[in-house]
């Protein structure tokens, strides 16, 4: 049978009711399952073990990003397919059905794969230091396709503090196109709306309900599409969003015992991983924690322990045993309590911090930064900053886009623990299969497929 797969990022039973009418009764149609979170509960981590059907112990996506060892570098939203190991759904389902194709619209890791059809987002980088917003397609000529006939993809509504509702209308537009021209065995579409607002605002703010409605409307009408061409549709989402008012500063922390390696680059500081003994990679509520001084571990085990705000600490080897992701993960892995969240901030003067901090810049920053969805609210007049950079651009004049606060309170939301209430658990709609973690939605799309 033809599937379609929606992923409402951040949907939560918590959030279905009167706000979100239409996949509420989808939901009481069809089924509503929660699901215990992967550990890590963020976006690679989820999805990786939804699509191979295995732990971040197989398929070594340990976080958003990691360190490198080999090459002393932290490496956030990388692309390639080949970072996520084992077997794909699309490649287990092409072997036993004649004719499977899959699209895969929007997940991560989605460049170079082996799926069918595929569109992400992937800036194009001149020489001569642009940052130019495109996407990436499979086949490549997809791409000019897309762009003629829809438009270019809203790149500064997929993150920032523009981050919206038209990212995801874009994203559900390309699944229609994709469907219509190659209707695909299995798509797989992913809406991400509800992430920003959530994070920004929390669960709780006055303003959530509007944007329920929102993303309730547009998967409303996907659903609705993929059901008037007999496509069974399932909704799924990664993980629930939880609460914060407390962000940790791990790598200050660590400054303060000496065990940071800085360096002063134009007047700024910025952090030597290598060169460190003890350093935090920061994603969510969960923090790598690298200890390059193996004498050190007993020291920093305690201090981590001790550390309020942290609700527990995990050893990897432990967790998922030898491996690809023991090779990726820090020495420790840190759990913040439910309120908190870890910074990725390494700096004690705002006036050093690195000139990357206060732009949005998701490879360049040794860590997660939900900030990057904010105006900075010090600036008077921050659209008129942003105008002025965009002229300059024109002009092919360099600048730097400074407009993003340091200010970690602004985050009211956040999510990687597994261990949360039942109503914040990550959801699976219109499956009877019996899921209780996330693999366990890999067998329900496949059993999906299969019937």
């Amino acid at each position: 049978m033809r599937v379609a797969v929606i992923n409402v990022v951040g949907l939560s039973n918590s959030l279905l009711g009167r706000h979100m009418p239409r996949l509420t009764a989808f939901a009481a149609k069809h089924g509503l399952q929660t699901h215990a979170p992967e550990f890590p509960a963020l976006t690679c981590s989820a999805q990786a073990s939804m699509l191979t059907g295995s732990s971040p112990a197989a398929h070594g996506i340990v976080a958003n990003g990691w360190y490198d060892r080999e090459s002393a570098e932290v490496r956030f939203w990388k692309q390639s397919n080949h970072l996520v190991r084992g077997e794909k759904i699309w490649d287990l389902l092409r072997r036993e059905l004649p004719g499977f194709t899959c699209a895969q619209l929007f997940w991560w890791y989605n460049m170079h794969s082996t799926a069918d059809f595929t569109i992400t987002p992937r800036p194009l980088y001149p020489a001569d230091g642009r940052k130019v917003f495109d996407i990436h397609t499979q086949p490549m000529g997809l791409r000019d396709e897309l762009k003629q006939e829809l438009g270019a993809f809203p790149f500064t509504a997929f993150w920032g503090p523009g981050a919206g509702l038209a990212s995801s209308a874009w994203i559900a537009a390309s699944a229609r196109w994709i469907e219509e021209r190659h209707a695909p065995t299995l798509s797989l579409v992913y809406l991400p709306h509800l992430d920003y607002p959530l994070q920004k605002l929390g669960p709780a703010a006055a303003e959530i309900p509007a944007e329920l409605a929102k993303i309730d409307s547009l998967a409303g009408d996907l659903i609705d599409y993929y059901e008037s061409r007999n496509i069974r549709v399932l909704v799924v989402s990664e993980y629930g969003i939880s609460p914060v008012s407390r962000p940790l500063h791990l790598n200050r922390l660590f400054r303060q015992h000496g065990w940071l390696q800085l360096k002063h680059e134009l007047g700024r500081e910025t952090l030597d991983c290598g060169g460190s003994r003890v350093f935090a990679v920061a994603d969510h509520q969960i923090a790598h924690v690298y200890v390059n001084d193996p004498e050190l571990r007993p020291a920093v085990r305690k201090l981590l322990e001790n550390t309020p705000g942290i609700a527990e600490l995990r050893c990897p080897p432990q967790t998922w045993g030898s491996g690809i992701a023991s090779e990726r993960a820090g020495d420790f892995i840190a759990v913040a309590a439910p309120d908190a969240w870890f910074t990725y901030y390494f700096w004690d003067d705002d006036a050093l911090a690195p000139d990357y901090a206060r732009t949005i810049d998701i490879h360049r920053k040794p860590g997660y930064d939900p900030c990057e969805l904010f105006l900075d609210p010090q600036l008077a007049f921050p659209k008129l900053k942003i105008a002025r950079f965009l002229l300059q651009k024109k002009l092919g004049l360099r600048g730097l886009l400074d407009v993003i606060p340091l200010d970690a309170t602004l985050v009211r939301g956040s999510h990687g623990r597994d261990a949360v209430p039942p109503d914040e658990r990550p959801v699976l709609l219109g499956s009877a299969w019996p899921v209780a973690t996330a693999t366990d939605v890999f067998h329900a799309i496949v059993d999906a497929v299969r019937h």
